[in-house]
């Protein structure tokens, strides 16, 4: 039997939404954008405005993209600690 699919995600997010999550680096070295838009990976953001530059990458990104952003600033240990839209 075929199952419909929704517009929603297993987030519970639209499918208009762009998510990105901001996340520290294992060697404290950094941040990484991540999303499951990028073909490569993770981007790599560094200095004391990394998480700012982050933020404002994923914002022009879904902007030209025409899509709604969601952004996730994660701590060390992975709790949502700033949202973005």
């Amino acid at each position: 039997m075929e199952t419909k699919r929704t517009g929603q995600s297993s987030l519970g997010l639209m499918a208009s939404h762009d998510l990105y999550e901001v996340r520290p680096r294992e060697g404290k070295d950094g941040f990484d954008l991540i999303s499951e838009l990028f073909r490569y990976g993770p981007i790599w953001y560094a200095g004391p405005d990394a998480v700012r530059n982050a933020i404002a990458y994923a914002k022009y990104r879904s902007h030209s993209r025409s899509q709604r952003a969601i952004i996730r600033v994660l701590d060390d240990s992975g709790a949502v600690i700033q949202m973005h839209d």
